[in-house]
């Protein structure tokens, strides 16, 4: 078996998984609960090999990477638990190095550069994340790059902005996909008329496998930027189009944001993170569409529809 999927029944782990299965690929899905991963994987038949692992164990990771030439790494962490992300990436990586993985693939965010010190963040651009978050992040980034080359194990990190796609919950964009869907008001976090870039789910895990498949890739982080410039306003104003309701928005601000985090944790917890909506962050992925000619951005219109006939399919189930 090649490849496997560490945190494998998060949204990114079940579009790879489709990415794999329509090649024909054999590979192995990683998680803590059985039945998420039999639910997510269960239609691929023999293609997928199931594993229940606690990556904080140590034997418990390296038996889950037994054997397996390519990891992709999607493990997330509750929001408020963020020292979890270099301590189980420590584990990770050291045992994946001992069972003689060859290729890892971390999935990562913009966090760990911080606030941002020029137009456009390029993978040059510095990290001096000036927030708990982004430190976790860069530590956790730093971890993975200094196992590049340990036992013979290449490591890559891919760096996206904000994502969004009909099975992604924890999108900030989500409530407004759901608002629409129901004609209410959506919530979003604001300011909402800045430049914003968004990443559709597909296109973040076709990626991930283009970018494993180039030994030229290993060594270093890679920016992927989203399909385009849009402001969270214009991309609410698409999703409420498409379903033909009234667009409603209400609007939280940092203010607000402390207020809602009294009784909600991921509000509390994104206040710090806040500056990532206040200023428009354009990446630039000028290098990976040169190692990737082919990477592939949907479109906003068509992500957005997409993502609605998803959604709608999951409620009708």
């Amino acid at each position: 078996m090649k490849y496997a999927l560490l945190g494998a029944a998060g949204a990114v782990g079940k579009e790879l998984g489709k990415v794999l299965a329509a090649r024909g690929e054999m590979f192995r899905v990683v998680g803590r609960n059985l039945t998420e991963l039999k639910t997510a994987f269960g239609s691929y038949g023999p293609l997928v090999d199931y594993h229940v692992a606690d990556l904080l164990d140590p034997e418990a990771a390296a038996q889950a990477m037994s054997g397996i030439d390519t990891v992709f790494y999607l493990v997330g962490v509750p929001y408020h638990r963020f020292e979890l992300h270099p301590r189980i990436s420590e584990i990770v990586v050291n045992s994946a190095a001992k069972s003689g993985v060859r290729h890892f693939i971390h999935l990562s965010t913009l966090y760990s550069y911080g606030l941002m010190t020029s137009s456009r963040i390029t993978e040059g651009h510095p990290r001096d994340p000036h927030t708990y978050k982004g430190r976790m992040r860069k530590e956790q980034e730093d971890i993975v790059l200094a196992a590049h080359g340990k036992n013979g194990m290449n490591v890559t990190i891919l760096c996206p902005p904000d994502f969004y796609g009909g099975d992604s919950s924890l999108s900030l964009v989500h409530r407004v996909f759901e608002g629409a869907l129901l004609n209410k008001p959506a919530d979003v976090i604001g300011p909402i008329d800045l430049p914003h870039e968004f990443v559709y789910v597909p296109d973040l895990a076709l990626t991930l496998f283009q970018l494993s498949q180039k030994e030229e890739a290993y060594g270093r982080r890679w920016n992927l930027g989203g399909y385009g410039y849009i402001t969270v306003r214009d991309f609410a104003k698409k999703i409420y189009a498409e379903t033909g309701a009234q667009l409603r928005l209400r609007v939280a601000g940092k203010w607000l944001l402390r207020i809602l985090g009294l009784k909600d944790v991921f509000m509390r917890e994104f206040v710090e993170m806040h500056y990532l909506m206040s200023k428009p962050i354009f990446v630039d992925d000028s290098n990976l569409k040169k190692l990737i000619p082919e990477l592939q951005k949907t479109s906003y219109d068509e992500g957005i529809r997409k993502t609605l006939e998803f959604m709608k399919k999951l409620k009708a189930t």
